[in-house]
């Protein structure tokens, strides 16, 4: 029997690389994760994000990119070549929209550089579907990203590697469960992606936190790892941690996670039959995921001239009012080991010398005494009371009222008795959390 050395040469590169195919499909459940331990502490202290998703299917008010999916040739050909003509959002401000993040107490900023569509609000060597083609053809995602540093925001970037464009442009239907549609079985989509990937890894300074979107697994590890090796500092969310999607886990995950939320019904904006939360609901969930060890990311939606629709402009108005007032309870806090007690929500100082309590009472009046007792925690003599936000010496128009909190160790655990005392609102309305601080506390005891 003859040898072939060429032929089994041959032989021998097929079957490793069969097997290296079977074994990243076999590690597809378990995603990877190189980001360093001390970025994944830095990003945890970050603690509350915006997130913003914004194409130019914006212009119709519908779902972002997924009208793409079972829909007719005659309606892909408008949206792929009609659509794009009329993007033209001339009320883009980013430095707006930085400062806006802040002022609400938002430490970093995720913005969709390509959803699913494929529309790049980037520039980009790989497609002509993109921003810089559009009517507007300016490069937001440089704007923003150069805004978030200028108000001293991390610079996050959302990057999807599903594109519906580019499978339509292969002749493949769009889908999001064939084969064909998954980068894993689509070599040129993979390589398209990466590319992509590279551009914002490399054109935009150095990028802080990267938010990789799509269906499958593998797809999104391939691009953690083109992240990996530009910025080994770089911290890879979704794709390397858990993020859980409109819901936040009844009891703490180890951290680092990041729960991500919409402020309506849809991530992007929606100019009728949409349902945003209230900034009540968007602080208690801030509060409750904080105090599980996670990331609160609060998706905002721009409309097609850029700008945030007063519904939403304004209750992030009052989210900054909040956070105005009670900024201190999330700089370097951590959770306790009892995250809540009936309404009260904890936080401690990382020397857990310090406690931040958050009272979630309805229809508080100003003015009004309320009493509390907490299991969680044990006073000293060297303990002090105080609320955020208020000095504990003055009522408005009272001139006999005593508003100072007062604490006290009984039997049964830390009593606490606090009056809300500072007008907020002209009708002295104000039906947000009561932060309680307390200081010279010993956990260990």
């Amino acid at each position: 029997m003859t040898f072939n050395t060429k032929s089994h040469k041959t032989l021998i590169a097929i079957l490793l690389s069969v097997l290296s195919f079977t074994f990243v499909h076999a590690q597809e459940a378990k995603p990877l994760n190189l980001n360093k331990p001390e970025r994944e502490q830095w990003f945890t202290d970050l603690g509350f994000g915006m997130f913003i998703h914004w194409s130019m299917d914006v212009q119709l008010g519908m779902v972002i990119s997924h009208s793409m999916v079972g829909a007719s040739e005659d309606y892909l050909d408008r949206y792929i070549h009609e659509l794009p003509k009329t993007f033209n959002p001339v009320n883009f401000d980013a430095k707006q929209w930085a400062k806006a993040a802040k002022l609400a107490g938002m430490k970093y900023l995720v913005f969709t550089t390509k959803h699913h569509n494929g529309y790049c609000m980037f520039e980009t060597e790989s497609t002509d579907f993109s921003i810089m083609k559009s009517p507007y053809g300016k490069d937001v995602t440089r704007m923003i990203v150069d805004a978030c540093r200028e108000e001293g925001l991390a610079v996050g970037l959302y990057f999807s590697p599903d594109d519906f464009y580019f499978l339509h442009h292969q002749g493949i239907i769009i889908s999001r469960t064939r084969k064909e549609a998954l980068a894993s079985e689509n070599p040129e989509l993979n390589e398209y992606v990466k590319m992509q990937m590279r551009e914002l890894m490399t054109n935009y300074g150095k990028i802080d936190i990267v938010f990789l979107d799509g269906m499958e697994q593998f797809a999104k590890t391939e691009l953690a790892k083109v992240c990996w090796e530009i910025n080994p500092d770089v911290v890879v969310t979704r794709g390397a941690i858990e993020t859980p999607e409109q819901k936040t886990p009844e009891t703490p995950i180890p951290s680092p996670w990041e729960a991500c939320y919409t402020f309506g019904d849809q991530w992007q904006y929606r100019p009728t039959n949409e349902h945003y939360k209230t900034a009540k609901d968007a602080i208690l969930e801030l509060i409750d995921i904080k105090a599980k060890g996670g990331n609160f990311l609060l998706n905002f939606g721009p409309d097609a001239l850029g700008s945030f629709p007063p519904e939403q402009a304004g209750v992030l108005s009052e989210i900054s009012l909040w956070m105005f007032i009670n900024q201190e309870a999330f700089n370097k806090t951590i959770p306790h080991n009892i995250i809540k007690e009936n309404n009260l929500w904890y936080l401690t100082s990382n020397d857990k010398r310090t406690a931040y309590i958050f009272i979630n009472e309805e229809n508080w009046r100003l003015g009004e005494r309320k009493e509390y007792s907490i299991s969680a925690f044990k006073i000293t003599n060297a303990s002090q009371i105080s609320v955020l936000g208020q000095n504990g010496l003055v009522l408005e128009y009272d001139a006999k009222a005593n508003p100072a909190p007062t604490i006290k160790q009984t039997n049964n655990g830390m009593e606490i008795s606090v009056m809300r005392s500072q007008r907020i609102y002209n009708d002295r309305k104000w039906n947000n959390p009561v932060v309680v601080k307390v200081t010279g506390l010993d956990m260990n005891e």
